[in-house]
């Protein structure tokens, strides 16, 4: 069986539009997190979010002037955007004409751009809908952003996207592993994208799962294992990653982030202690179980946890699952993060961005802070040390990294990530 292997990254976050600044904010711990006037005028609970700050006009250089123009909303931007630089980070040919036939793309997005949804009901509404122009069909539909990717990159493998919730990117990526690993496609361009959209967040404000008690220090709002928490700070972005079959790699000298060993996926099947909108024990702990099988390592192994974590109820049950899984507790259990502390809750693009931090913490050898989490949540720290959840920076060689996200539906994904040799 091929082994595959990372060899270009591409991001748009809120705390940074392309991977050198995300790389230096995840490393100062800085935030992305703002004030959102919308927010406030629209009578949200929470008037803080996780909006990327992006050059679109990039977009032009790329794009035919007729399409760049019709560029609607903010997903396809984003995915766009994140694209380009994975694919130029990893030296491939943006002026080749013909189809490659041995790379394709899976990339996908929680939900479909409701900036762009607007739209078409006002066009309805407005009774125009045939003045509303031709591209609106490849704008709206959930697999829209890897539709423009293709037109970008001329992929001709397999080619399409998923959405299954918040664990929609790291899915992709596992998806993408498994048909370079079982020689179907050489080369992929994976990775997810969410529109930062008030229609977008809005449920979830119906929910009363976000927080509301930050307003006045939106850096300081999204609060992972810690005490203190308030809920979810809501965001949008994208991230991209080319995965290549190692040899395929070596051959053109690519540079290497990282090697994926292996991952997992399934569904508690909301049963037991899973719903919609939590997952099952089982399911987490199998999930995390099964990636480890399926890696060929020990438990032992894993010198970081990129949790998901979200800064609600749920992170003491998702630590909780950990040591379960893992066998491993007191001060014999990995570190552990949370990116979400400094960009919040991406959705759809959640699992894509953190897996990339996972990568630039294993290639960079450091473990990224969890910004706001001075005050360690009580039953959390009686399973684990404070010092396995950072609050600073640490300089670590690291070998070996599992990422997991949990999404609404009760699904999990978990991959392992460890240094090239």
């Amino acid at each position: 069986m091929r082994r595959v292997v990372i060899t270009g990254l591409g991001v748009v976050a809120p705390n940074g539009n392309n991977v050198p600044t995300f790389l230096d904010s995840i490393k100062k711990g800085k935030s992305g997190i703002r004030f959102n006037p919308d927010s406030e005028k629209h009578n949200f609970g929470s008037h803080v979010a996780g909006i990327p700050v992006i050059d679109e006009t990039i977009l032009e250089n790329y794009f035919p002037k007729s399409t760049y123009k019709g560029l609607k909303g903010t997903s396809i931007k984003y995915a766009a955007l994140s694209g380009i630089e994975a694919f130029l980070d990893a030296g491939l040919d943006m002026e080749r004409k013909e189809t490659d036939w041995r790379m394709g793309c899976i990339y996908g997005q929680a939900s479909s751009d409701l900036l762009v949804a607007k739209d078409i009901i006002n066009g309805v509404n407005k009774l125009s809908p045939r003045r509303m122009g031709s591209r609106y069909v490849s704008l709206y539909m959930t697999s829209g952003p890897c539709a423009f990717l293709t037109q970008l990159f001329a992929f001709g493998n397999h080619v399409s996207a998923n959405s299954s919730a918040c664990t929609t990117g790291s899915d992709s990526i596992l998806s993408a592993y498994q048909l370079i690993k079982s020689g179907s496609a050489d080369r992929m361009l994976t990775g997810s994208c969410e529109a930062a959209s008030l229609f977008s967040w809005a449920p979830f404000e119906g929910m009363r799962i976000t927080n509301t008690r930050s307003n006045e220090h939106p850096e300081k709002a999204s609060r992972p294992m810690s005490a203190s928490a308030g809920g979810i700070v809501l965001g949008g972005g994208a991230a991209a990653m080319v995965l290549e079959d190692l040899e395929t790699a070596q051959k053109r000298g690519a540079k290497i982030y990282a090697e994926i060993l292996g991952g997992a996926s399934n569904s508690g099947g909301q049963r037991g202690s899973g719903t919609m909108t939590f997952p099952n024990h089982e399911g987490v702990q199998k999930c995390i179980s099964q990636a480890i099988h399926n890696a060929n390592i020990s438990s032992k192994d894993v010198d970081l946890i990129c949790g998901h974590l979200t800064a609600t109820e749920g992170d003491k049950v998702e630590v909780s699952n950990w040591m379960s899984a893992l066998e491993r507790s007191g001060n014999d259990f990995p570190f552990i993060n949370s990116l979400k502390s400094m960009i919040g809750h991406c959705l759809g693009a959640a699992g894509s961005i953190e897996c990339l931090a996972a990568v630039l913490q294993l290639h960079h050898n450091f473990i990224h802070p969890n910004i706001n989490c001075e005050d360690l949540h009580s039953e959390i720290e009686a399973m684990i040390p404070r010092n396995k959840v950072p609050t600073t920076k640490i300089d670590k060689n690291l070998n070996v990294i599992m990422k997991a996200n949990f999404g609404f539906g009760d699904v999990n994904c978990c991959l392992v990530f460890k240094k090239f040799s």
